[in-house]
């Protein structure tokens, strides 16, 4: 048996819905689990990254803490994989990007409806807003984008499975078409 590739996935300022296509493999993962082994990931809940094979990312960068992640993956995978509008050019988080970051805030925070006490969070705790939400490839080197929004769990295999397998990934049009 040849040894396992080492993948992590991580999902930055999105939806999660990329995480959700990956499993809509349904008995597919089975033969995933075949041929790779998952460290860091929401799926196995394992906290520190270790050295990877492949990084799945989703979402784009918002914060000081998705900067932080996304330079990890690059350090620590082999080959980085942007999945997911979110990732490729910042997806529904990038709307905020018409507006001042101050502007967002005091929006939420400080003129939504229904606040009680209104004031703009401030514990350390949380992540620093940048006030630009970016795709990751503004950030790190990324070595393949997969689009879709999410891409279809069919798109993620065809993906996958050429990838793993050594063969240029190739992706028919009716896999990557959205209309």
């Amino acid at each position: 048996m040849e040894p396992r590739l080492k993948v992590a996935t991580c999902s930055l300022a999105g939806c999660f819905g990329c995480h959700m296509s990956l499993l809509d493999l349904d008995e597919r993962l089975f033969d995933l689990a075949e041929r790779v082994e998952l460290d860091r990931s929401p799926l196995t809940d394992i906290k520190e990254l270790g050295e990877c094979d492949i990084g799945l990312i989703e979402g784009g960068v918002c914060n000081a803490e998705n900067v932080h992640v996304l330079m990890e993956f690059r350090a620590r995978c082999k080959m980085l994989i942007a999945i997911g509008a979110c990732a490729l050019n910042g997806g529904i988080p990038a709307m905020r990007n018409q507006f001042a970051l101050k502007d967002c805030l005091e929006e939420s925070y400080l003129r939504g409806v229904g606040l009680v006490n209104p004031q703009i969070p401030n514990d350390p705790e949380i992540p620093l807003l940048l006030d630009q939400v970016h795709p990751v490839h503004e950030v790190v080197k990324i070595d393949y984008f997969l689009p879709g929004c999410p891409p279809s769990a069919d798109t993620i295999w065809t993906f996958v499975s050429q990838l793993l397998s050594g063969q240029p990934v190739a992706l028919s049009y009716t896999q990557i078409h959205y209309d």
